[in-house]
């Protein structure tokens, strides 16, 4: 069994995020993506201090896919430098970790 990912990004919008997740799901890149609260994030960019609030994606998807996927969110990002951040769920009900594993395969588990 291919290794579970969570992986995390954020959006400036809801309307960039959502445009995103369609994408990620279509190209089944990803099994599942959760839209959180928007949050404020605050930051130092370019020598500057930064606030801004973005609305956090935590996408399920495995090892194997990452690449495409980080591929996809920096070709699909306003931003210049996405956070794009991975780990590895070091436990997972194994039948969710194998649906995880069909819905980026393209294979469907029923």
């Amino acid at each position: 069994m291919d290794a579970l990912l969570i992986v995390m990004t954020t959006f400036p919008d809801e309307a960039s995020a959502e445009t995103a997740i369609d994408g990620m799901l279509a190209a089944r890149l990803a099994a599942c993506v959760q839209q959180m609260a928007p949050v404020r994030s605050s930051y130092r960019w370019q020598g500057q201090r930064e606030t801004s609030v973005e609305v956090p994606l935590m996408i399920k998807t495995t090892a194997a896919r990452y690449s495409a996927l980080e591929q996809y969110i920096k070709e699909h990002h306003p931003y210049d430098v996405p956070e794009i951040v991975a780990w590895p769920a070091t436990a997972a009900l194994p039948a969710y970790a194998r649906w995880v594993e069909d819905e980026t395969r393209g294979q469907l588990h029923v």
